[in-house]
C-alpha cells in the first residue's frame, strides 16, 4: 500500500540524503530498537527482560521468520531453544 503523495515522498527522500550516513544509520538503529521493543511487548515482555531461550526464539520468529525457507527456520528455532 502506498498512499503518500508523490511530492510528500519526493520531499522526504531530499530530506533524509541531505543527513550523512552515520545519521541515517543511527535512524535505521533507533528505528530497529523501537519495532522490537513492540515485538516483545506483543509477545507479552513489555519490559523487555525475558533473555530466556524461548523468547529469543519467538523474537526470531517474529522477527525473521518469513525470511527463510521453513526447513530452515525450524532449525534456527531449534538452535536458540536449545540455548547455544
Amino acid at each position: 500500500m502506498n498512499d503518500t503523495a508523490p511530492g510528500v515522498r519526493d520531499l522526504q527522500r531530499t530530506l533524509l540524503l541531505q543527513r550523512s550516513g552515520a545519521e541515517r544509520l543511527k535512524m535505521g538503529c533507533a528505528m530497529f530498537d523501537a519495532a522490537r521493543a513492540l515485538m516483545r511487548a506483543g509477545l507479552g515482555d513489555p519490559g523487555g527482560s525475558d533473555r530466556s531461550p524461548a523468547m529469543r526464539a519467538r523474537l526470531f520468529q517474529r522477527t525473521y521468520g518469513r525470511d527463510f525457507e521453513p526447513a530452515v527456520t525450524a532449525r534456527i528455532v531449534a538452535h536458540l531453544l536449545a540455548g547455544d
